[in-house]
């Protein structure tokens, strides 16, 4: 069965399509089949595997508006064991458009419900934003990771996507979980990178994973030539980060007795 993960923070420029490439991408490279799809009308997901918005003729839209079924959706990227549904230039228009459906919130739950068998694990890549794209994602999720940049305002944001994730459990999904936090763009050097580590680390407790992303050359590089970090620069830093990410989530999920706290 798949274990669906949507990856957002409502602040910008946080790692988050950074975090939902490469750890998808990661997560592949280990012998999870993985499934990545962009909710993020900026498209930069489906981009940083090769897939433009601007090139692709069907996707997520499409999916949440019963135009074509998941299947007919899907693009296999270099990557083996890792497919896309990519965001197309109309997904902008997507907030205006699911105000107009019936359960619009659960469009992407349904679209998801047939291929439990397929992947291992489904990336949701969410927009900057709490409307109703990312409240498809939290409906349709387990569990929800959170990307925080080592910076002052880190904490800025999260306690309004605290509140929208209860919304959503009470609501929508009872069984939607914090999967965790992961910082990122930290710089070990700097004496604020590693204070606010410290002080995510005092308020989620053991949600804070242990693998921190730093800043590296090469996450930046890697979309513009459509590739994950993986692919582009195997021994760079921040490939080797986003890597232990992955195996340190597959080991908290090896562990059933793990404690997994839902957000409150």
């Amino acid at each position: 069965m798949s274990r669906i993960l949507a990856v957002t923070n409502q602040k910008g420029g946080v790692g988050k399509t950074t975090t939902s490439i490469n750890l998808a991408a990661s997560l592949a490279a280990i012998g999870q089949p993985t499934l990545l799809v962009d909710l993020d009308p900026q498209g930069n997901a489906s981009s940083g595997l090769g897939f433009p918005k601007d090139d692709v003729s069907q996707g997520t839209l499409d999916l949440l508006l019963d135009f074509a079924d998941l299947r007919s959706v899907l693009l296999p990227t270099a990557v083996d064991d890792l497919h896309l549904v990519p965001a197309t230039r109309q997904l902008i228009g997507a907030e205006v458009e699911l105000m107009q459906v019936f359960g619009r919130e659960m469009r992407l739950k349904r679209a998801l419900s047939d291929i439990e068998d397929t992947y291992r694990w489904v990336v949701l890549d969410c927009p900057p934003s709490l409307g109703f794209l990312t409240v498809n994602a939290l409906a349709a999720a387990d569990g929800v990771l959170i990307p925080v940049q080592a910076e002052y305002y880190a904490m800025e944001g999260l306690g309004e996507l605290l509140r929208t994730m209860a919304e959503v459990r009470k609501a929508l999904n009872p069984t939607l979980a914090r999967e965790g936090v992961v910082v990122t763009l930290a710089d070990s050097r700097n004496n604020l990178c590693r204070d606010v580590t410290e002080e995510l680390r005092q308020v989620f407790g053991a949600e804070v994973f242990e693998t921190v992303i730093p800043r590296n050359v090469k996450l930046g590089e890697a979309p513009s030539y459509g590739q994950p970090a993986l692919s582009y620069a195997p021994a760079s830093s921040g490939a080797q980060a986003y890597s232990a990410l992955a195996r340190e989530l597959l080991a908290r999920h090896a562990q059933p007795t793990a404690q997994r706290r839902t957000a409150s």
